[in-house]
């Protein structure tokens, strides 16, 4: 999510940086499970994206939402940006994806009740208005002159920069949506394992949520076109983490990572002050130039975190970033396939025995092959079917375990392994079957 990042202090101690990581260890008990997933709306009526004003348009769901279901608005300036209630923010992402971060949960059942509730809600204001949302990956016909723009001082900045640096980063802030799942670690070993599995799985996840196949109102070659878009972003923040796998590696090497990423902004007082391109190193010194002589506080330095889009992120927990955004049980399948891979020690095990072999090039081209073959990619003789099948397998398990019936959710997953097919499979044959090569009945299809 994108509202500002909050905590307290000046940093006086370089240490206090990685600090801030370890102090999110939890034991076990205290594991919880946060579910993130963007969506585009649309008007029935023309199939044009949902604007951020208007009678139908965002501004009167929030304006809806806070009056009729309690939610509280975040403003910046005079405009409300998202909504809290109860631990859940609803954001707005650069091109007017709304966004739900879900509440920190004990189970899938509780995620998936999270969900439906506030698709619900959302459509008892959104349909009257002839509003609905998609659940894919990428805007399959809107081009980057359709997209409303956000009122967000961040993303201003971030237009511009992403104008100059590699080639697909304006597409990834207005046309694309993702789910992600947000999970707990216990130690700074468990984190490192942890991220390690989720990196050389991550790939397994773009296959098998891969929903983004249109692009610009054809077929882009891709079954994951938004996770092609993340490989032409920006190298300096995005990518595979090689050096995860480095021995050492811990907190303080992820820090050190994030300092050598260029800052995009520095949040004061409802403001964002550009600072992009500078260093976050010369913050600590008190040079920044952007603001000389002071020096960051932590919630400078949780806001730059936010500013870094590996395929697997560390804040006080995990972020699972490689799916695609797809219908409402792939949504709830997402964090059930990574809570049965990592939240079961002996299932955590196998997942490692499973990946512990591949080299840095290996699993950066099953990071490409996913996002262009999906589930039928091979890569020095691992058919991703197949270590799709046995990911799918350990999660399971891993399920399993945990004795509360979550495997159920898994469904989906369980069918495409069996079909060879993803939701990006599926819509191609539509597409060129009854569909007869229009994509007009991709909106309902897709739709939440």
């Amino acid at each position: 999510m994108s509202i500002p990042q909050s905590g307290d202090g000046t940093i006086e101690h370089f240490e206090k940086l990685a600090e801030m990581l370890e102090q999110g260890s939890k034991s076990k008990s205290d594991w919880r499970i946060g579910t993130e997933h963007e969506k585009f709306g649309w008007i029935t009526a023309t199939r044009q994206p949902l604007p951020y004003d208007g009678p139908a348009s965002i501004n009167t769901l929030f304006r809806e939402l806070t009056s009729r279901y309690g939610w509280t608005p975040v403003h910046e300036d005079e405009n409300t940006i998202g909504l809290t209630r109860n631990g859940a923010n609803i954001s707005l992402e650069p091109g007017g994806q709304f966004e739900l971060s879900g509440a920190p949960m004990e189970t899938v059942h509780e995620t998936a009740a999270e969900l439906q509730n506030h698709l619900s809600e959302v459509a008892s204001i959104a349909t009257p208005l002839g509003i609905k949302f998609m659940g894919i990956g990428t805007a399959p016909e809107w081009r980057h002159e359709d997209m409303p723009v956000m009122p967000k001082g961040r993303y201003r900045l971030m237009t511009d920069y992403m104008g100059r640096v590699g080639t697909h980063g304006t597409q990834m802030m207005y046309r694309t949506s993702t789910v992600q799942v947000n999970l707990d670690y216990s130690s700074e070993a468990d984190m490192v394992k942890k991220l390690r599995v989720s990196l050389a799985l991550q790939p397994v996840a773009t296959a098998l949520f891969a929903s983004s196949p249109f692009f610009d109102g054809k077929p882009n070659g891709h079954k994951s076109w938004r996770s092609r878009i993340w490989r032409g972003l920006d190298n300096s923040r995005t990518g595979m983490l090689p050096f995860a796998f480095d021995q050492g590696f811990g907190f303080q090497q992820y820090v050190d990572w994030i300092l050598d990423v260029p800052m995009y902004f520095v949040y004061r007082d409802g403001k964002y002050i550009n600072a992009l391109g500078q260093s976050f190193r010369a913050f600590l010194r008190g040079e920044l130039p952007a603001m000389p002589g002071e020096k960051p506080t932590l919630s400078d330095w949780a806001n730059h975190i936010t500013t870094v889009f590996p395929e697997v992120r560390i804040k006080k927990y995990i972020e699972m970033r490689g799916a695609d955004c797809g219908d409402q049980a792939h949504i709830v399948a997402l964090p059930a396939f990574w809570v049965g891979i990592i939240y079961d020690q002996t299932t955590l095990d196998a997942a490692w025995d499973l990946v512990k072999d591949f080299d840095a090039e290996t699993r950066e081209a099953l990071r490409v092959a996913a996002s262009v073959q999906g589930l039928e990619a091979e890569v020095n003789g691992i058919k991703m079917i197949n270590l799709a099948r046995a990911a799918v397998d350990l999660s399971q398990a891993g399920l399993t375990a945990r004795g509360k019936g979550e495997e159920i959710y898994l469904a989906p997953l369980v069918e495409a392994i069996k079909t060879g097919k993803t939701q990006a499979d599926r819509w191609l044959d539509l597409y060129n079957g009854p569909w007869n090569q229009s994509l007009a009945r991709l909106y309902e299809a897709s739709s939440l």
